[in-house]
């Protein structure tokens, strides 16, 4: 029905950490899915002590980076080496239709939360691991996050300039990419589900997902035995092709000139100065035997322009030019603001927050989070009593005994 949420009936356990199984969890929930989010204090999401924090203040409710991943979810704080707790982790699991986890393979067996347990509690479950390397193979218990899972799918070899030390991509690359396959996996396994009744296991690695996007240097390799040279700025076929520093204090341009058409218009925007009509620059094959001349000569014009004016002079005459952003021009995006990339959300601790919603948008469905992300253990009561049916004198003598932490 036009209007009603996509995941509207959904019920998920995400007993996932880090950056891909808790975004792809409240990917489903900003679509109305209902995701419990199981935590534990003594061993806490990475990302709840990994800044930025709002006001500057550490805290294990006060994480930006946390928050933005997990909104829109409820909080329920298990201490799962005491027993009653593993019972209460196995009630969420019939209460479930998806079962979302992260750990290094070995984790949920040993907690007897494994699949083929899962089978028992609850025969039509939809489970997904996602790990670094996946559950089976030589690499299955490397431990590591996004950083060493990128080395791994060989983009070391790729990032950085020809005479640097290989360098990984800024941030956690794998978690990003894998992010959107485990939400796809989990919408495949769900449409089988309802074709059939019968839900099943989902195996992710997060190394392969992004091996995907260095599909053309493996390909290259195999059928030619070349391997990917590391190109900083750089590509094969554009030249100036770079970011170039703009005035103002570190604000910067890219610019990308790829045909002859394309380069004489470049020439005439920035006034075609002397150098433009050097023989060295004439062709795409000469801009590029003497790149680094040309680097120099045309960020001795970008540097006397600010950054929007020359994406701006470039554009109009169709030439591919962008300010680099900054997370001020990120915040302040007309075109951002304009699609409600952010909401303003109210968190328990920190108050209003802003959270990104996800790049797209459905013509017949809304999907934003409903609510600001929770507090570690904040909805333990509600969760347990409203949800579990867990009753009030049940869920108070499981709190003396040290279930919830």
């Amino acid at each position: 029905m036009e209007g009603s949420s996509v995941f509207e009936d959904l019920k998920v356990a995400d007993f996932s950490t880090s950056v891909v199984g808790p975004s792809a969890a409240r990917l489903l929930g900003d679509y109305g899915a209902t995701v419990v989010k199981i935590e534990s204090q003594t061993h806490t999401d990475a990302l709840r002590v990994t800044a930025p924090y709002m006001g500057r203040k550490a805290g294990i409710n006060r994480s930006g980076y946390f928050n933005n991943f997990n909104a829109g979810k409820y909080s329920l704080s298990l201490n799962m080496r005491v027993p009653k707790a593993l019972e209460i982790a196995k009630k969420l699991v019939q209460w479930a239709d998806v079962v979302v986890e992260t750990f290094r393979p070995g984790v949920m067996r040993g907690w007897g939360l494994h699949y083929e347990e899962l089978l028992k509690i609850k025969p039509d479950v939809i489970m997904i691991s996602s790990s670094m390397s996946g559950q089976s193979g030589p690499y299955r218990d490397y431990r590591g996050f996004g950083q060493h899972g990128a080395a791994l799918a060989g983009w070391g070899t790729t990032v950085a300039y020809p005479d640097d030390d290989a360098v990984v991509p800024f941030a956690a690359y794998t978690d990003y990419i894998g992010t959107r396959y485990v939400a796809i996996a989990i919408i495949a396994a769900l449409e089988y589900r309802r074709r059939t009744g019968k839900g099943q296991y989902i195996d992710n690695s997060q190394v392969e997902c992004s091996i995907d996007f260095l599909a053309t240097g493996v390909l290259d390799y195999q059928a030619n035995g070349r391997l990917p040279e590391r190109l900083g700025n750089r590509d094969p076929s554009s030249a100036p092709h770079g970011a170039y520093r703009c005035q103002g204090e570190d604000r910067w341009c890219v610019i990308a000139v790829s045909t002859h058409e394309e380069w004489q218009k470049f020439c005439t925007v920035i006034g075609r100065p002397p150098w433009t009509k050097d023989p060295r620059f004439n062709t795409l094959s000469d801009r590029k035997k003497n790149e680094d001349d040309l680097d120099r000569l045309v960020e001795r014009w970008t540097a006397n322009h600010a950054p929007e004016e020359v994406v701006e002079r470039m554009q109009k005459e169709g030439i591919a030019a962008a300010v680099v952003a900054n997370s001020k021009d990120l915040a302040e995006d007309p075109q951002l603001l304009h699609r409600r990339h952010y909401d303003l959300l109210t968190h328990s601790e920190i108050g209003p927050h802003h959270y990104e919603n996800f790049a797209f948008r459905l013509s017949k469905t809304s999907g934003s989070p409903r609510t600001a992300a929770p507090c570690l253990g904040e909805h333990n009561a509600s969760v347990c009593t409203e949800i579990l049916g867990v009753s009030d004198e049940e869920f108070i003598q499981l709190l003396a005994e040290g279930v919830f932490e």
